[in-house]
């Protein structure tokens, strides 16, 4: 198994260790999983084109990477202003949308699996207060897939870097602002240390979804009760991740702004409003420029929609967990 994340990293990287060590444990070692961090055989942004050559057998990464080889992939990973955790993982598994999910990657020889979930996460650390969308223009940040599309819209000179990359570009001025996850892992690359001010909501990633990449042919030639253990292990992974996510945000969040003095900011409303007209934008333009992305979009409002006024009465809240249409 290859993955997108460092040795070790809290989180991601933990979690792919698990999901082998799970797999072996399920199978009685019938599955014997060797996992290797991004770049040791592998480039981090490399993982899907590894498994689908047939080189590798799994990867660990996430959807909002592949964008360039598979467009419908992004609305996998996460949606801006879209669905949370709970109604995504609704959508995929009683709505039709893990089998849209294979199907986009079908011309691959992948079978993807969910394989965890970060959960709603932040919406990034900058080195400038943002108080209006004009803050906004010419400033250069870190933010991949549909969020970083939105963001170019906005005036935002965007990148995407590996994780290994981005604390040395934002604390040396290569970067003026990043996202990555949440409070856990942010705080675990010490990006409170390069960036003052740390904003709210996660308006791109309300749900950040984590992928199993296994390569059809060599799923194929595992046995009925192999290919079963893999399913289960990857369902179990996809709910414990998200657990841990939720705690340890929450120490980590406290950690950050009461013992490191990090700036805790909302962005202004008028902001969001634009952010989210630039969402629907880019999702009408991606569903008109791919089928198969059209196809998972439309699935992806219809389930939102009718799950919405459930959600509605039902979250302590009272907000709706989806707003993609």
């Amino acid at each position: 198994m290859v993955t997108s994340w460092p040795p070790n990293f809290p989180g991601h990287g933990v979690s792919a260790i698990r999901l082998a060590r799970r797999l072996g444990e399920l199978t009685g070692g019938r599955l014997d999983i060797e996992v290797f961090a991004a770049n040791e055989l592998v480039p981090a942004l490399e993982v899907l084109d590894a498994v689908s050559r047939g080189a590798i057998q799994l990867g660990h990464s996430a959807p909002i990477y592949w964008r360039g080889q598979i467009p419908a992939a992004q609305l996998f990973g996460s949606v801006p202003f879209g669905m949370t955790p709970d109604a995504f993982n609704a959508w995929l598994f009683h709505g039709g949308g893990l089998e849209l999910w294979r199907e986009a990657y079908a011309g691959h020889d992948i079978i993807p699996f969910p394989a965890g979930n970060t959960g709603p996460q932040m919406g990034g650390w900058f080195n400038r207060e943002i108080n209006s969308l004009a803050d906004l223009k010419g400033l250069k940040m870190r933010i991949p897939g549909l969020g970083g599309e939105v963001m170019r819209r906005a005036g935002v000179l965007t990148v995407n870097l590996p994780l290994a990359e981005i604390f040395t570009a934002l604390q040396t001025g290569a970067i003026d602002a990043t996202e990555w996850v949440g409070p856990y892992n942010d705080m675990a690359i010490g990006l409170h240390q390069a960036a003052r001010y740390y904003y709210y909501p996660g308006w791109q990633e309300p749900s950040g979804a984590l992928e199993l990449l296994v390569s059809k042919p060599a799923y194929e030639t595992l046995s009925a009760e192999l290919q079963y253990a893999v399913e289960t292990a990857c369902i179990a992974e996809n709910s414990y991740l998200l657990a841990e996510f939720n705690t340890r945000n929450h120490d980590a969040l406290k950690t950050l702004t009461e013992e490191h003095q990090v700036e805790l900011r909302r962005f202004p409303d008028d902001v969001l409003e634009a952010l989210q007209r630039y969402s629907l934008e880019i999702l009408d333009e991606l569903a008109a420029s791919d089928p198969m992305a059209a196809r998972v979009y439309a699935s992806y409002r219809s389930f939102s929609a009718k799950i919405e006024p459930w959600l509605r009465i039902s979250l302590p809240s009272n907000v709706p967990s989806g707003n993609a249409r």
